[in-house]
C-alpha cells in the first residue's frame, strides 16, 4: 500500500470515528445546578425561571469568557437580549472558544459589526403583514407570529429586530385581528404558529388558539416552529402532548445546528410528540464554528432520523444586521450538501435554501447535478462525479438510439 493511500485510509477510519462519537446520546447533566432536586430541575418554568441571562451570572458560571464574548454579553442589554436555559448552558464546553453552542448562545462583541448589505428584516416579513403579527408571503399559507419571547435567544436570530424586545421593536400580537383575516382569507390552507415560541404559552393558551384555528374548513393543517424540545425538553409533558393529539394533522418543526444538543433528554421528548403521531421535521442554519462541516452535518442529520425527526431544511444564514462572524460561505454550504447526497440514506438529505433577502422567499440552492439539456437530453452527473446521458423525444415519443454527439462537458 502506498504511503498516499495509507494516509486516506486513516483519514477515513478517523472521520467515521468522528462521526459516531457526534451520534452519541448523552445527558446535559447538572453541571453547576448539581445540588438542585429532581423535581425542580425536570419542571419546565424552574427551567425558565433560572436562565443565564445577566453578564454577572455569565461570568461566574463561565470564567473562560473571552474578551469579545464579555463586550457582546454587556451590549445585549440593547440588541438581541441573552438567555440560556440551565439545561442548553450544560452543552458549552468551557475550556474551547469555538464550541459550537457557545457560538450559537454566547453574544460576541462583532455583533456590533454591520455591513450596507446587512438587514434588520432580511426576509421581508414586516412588509408582508397584512395586519401585525401575520405574514403573508405565500399564497396558500401564512405565518401567525404569536409572541416576542423565547426559551433562550440564538445569537443569528433572523427575527432579532423583534424578539425579547431588547431593540424596542415593541411587539404586540392582535389575535383577533389575526385569526380574523385567516377566517376572510379561505385560499389559506395552512397556519405555522411562530414567534417567538409558540411552547412557551401554557397548555390552555396553546389549546385556545389551535382550537380557533382548526373551526375553519379552509384550514388543512397546522405547524408550530419551535426550538423548546432542544432548549428546554422538560415542557414536552405528557399532558401538553395529549392536548396537541386533538388538532391533527398538525405538524412541528423543530430547530436544531449540532448533533450535541440531541441529548438524552431531547431524545425522549422528541420521542413523546412522535408517539402522540406528530410528524417532525427540522430546520437548521448552516452557521461557521458550528455545522458548516460534513461530517458534522452527516452526524446530524442520522441522529435526528434517530430521534424521528426528518431532516427539512437547511437554510443559508440570512444577512441579519451583526451576524457576519457566523455565516459560512454558500459554497461551503454546496460542499456540505454534496457531502450528503448519495452517501447517507435520502430521508437524512435535506434541502438547503436561501431565503431571497428583502422578502424573495426560499429558493432551492443544489450542487450542479444536470450538466446539460436540451429537447433530446439531459446530461447528469452523479455522487461519485460520474456523468450519465437521460434520453427523451422532442416530440414525446420514445427514443431507441443514444445521441451521436453525447460528449462529457468540462467539469467545473
Amino acid at each position: 500500500m502506498s504511503s498516499e493511500s495509507a494516509a486516506t485510509g486513516g483519514a477515513e477510519i478517523a472521520s467515521a470515528q468522528r462521526l459516531q462519537a457526534l451520534k452519541e446520546f448523552n445527558s446535559s447533566g447538572r453541571g453547576p445546578w448539581a445540588g438542585v432536586p429532581d423535581a425542580d430541575w425536570n419542571d419546565w418554568k424552574w427551567q425558565l425561571k433560572h436562565r443565564v441571562s445577566s453578564v454577572e451570572r455569565l461570568e461566574e458560571l463561565l470564567p473562560t469568557l473571552t474578551p469579545e464574548e464579555h463586550a457582546g454579553a454587556i451590549l445585549s442589554r440593547s440588541k438581541l437580549a441573552m438567555a440560556i436555559t440551565p439545561h442548553f448552558f450544560n452543552l458549552i464546553d468551557p475550556h474551547d472558544e469555538n464550541c459550537p453552542i457557545r457560538w450559537q448562545m454566547i453574544p460576541r462583541l462583532e455583533e456590533t459589526h454591520t455591513a450596507s448589505w446587512e438587514m434588520s428584516d432580511p426576509c421581508g416579513e414586516d412588509s408582508h403583514s397584512p395586519v401585525p403579527g401575520l405574514v403573508h408571503r405565500y399564497p396558500d399559507r401564512v405565518l401567525f407570529l404569536v409572541t416576542d419571547r423565547c426559551a433562550a435567544y440564538c445569537r443569528y436570530c433572523t427575527r432579532s429586530r423583534l424578539v425579547s424586545n431588547a431593540s424596542g421593536y415593541d411587539f404586540h400580537p392582535e389575535f383577533d385581528r389575526q385569526i380574523d383575516y385567516i377566517a376572510k382569507h379561505t385560499e389559506i390552507r395552512d397556519v405555522l404558529l411562530s414567534g417567538g415560541d409558540p411552547l412557551l404559552f401554557s397548555d390552555e393558551k396553546l389549546e385556545y388558539l389551535l382550537s380557533r384555528l382548526r373551526a375553519f374548513k379552509h384550514i388543512e393543517f397546522l405547524r408550530i416552529g419551535t426550538r423548546i424540545p432542544l432548549f428546554l425538553p422538560q415542557r414536552i409533558t405528557p399532558e401538553l402532548c395529549l392536548m396537541l393529539k386533538q388538532f391533527h394533522p398538525l405538524f412541528i418543526s423543530v430547530h436544531t445546528n449540532h448533533p450535541r444538543e440531541l441529548t438524552t433528554e431531547v431524545r425522549d421528548a422528541l420521542g413523546r410528540l412522535a408517539d402522540a403521531g406528530i410528524p417532525l421535521g427540522n430546520q437548521s442554519v448552516l452557521l461557521r464554528h458550528v455545522n458548516d462541516d460534513p461530517v458534522v452535518m452527516k452526524a446530524l442529520v442520522q441522529k435526528l432520523l434517530i430521534c424521528r425527526v426528518r431532516p427539512y431544511y437547511v437554510y443559508q444564514c440570512d444577512l441579519i444586521a451583526g451576524s457576519a462572524h457566523l455565516r459560512s460561505s454558500v459554497r461551503k454550504g454546496l460542499e456540505v450538501m454534496k457531502s450528503l447526497r448519495g452517501h447517507t440514506t435520502g430521508y437524512a438529505v435535506p434541502q438547503y435554501v436561501i431565503d431571497a433577502p428583502g422578502g424573495g422567499g426560499k429558493v432551492p440552492v443544489n450542487p450542479e447535478y444536470v450538466l446539460s439539456r436540451n429537447a433530446d437530453r439531459v446530461v447528469l452527473r452523479n455522487f461519485e462525479g460520474k456523468v450519465f446521458e437521460y434520453i427523451e423525444g422532442s416530440d414525446g415519443k420514445p427514443r431507441f438510439k443514444p445521441s451521436e454527439n453525447f460528449h462529457v462537458p468540462e467539469m467545473v
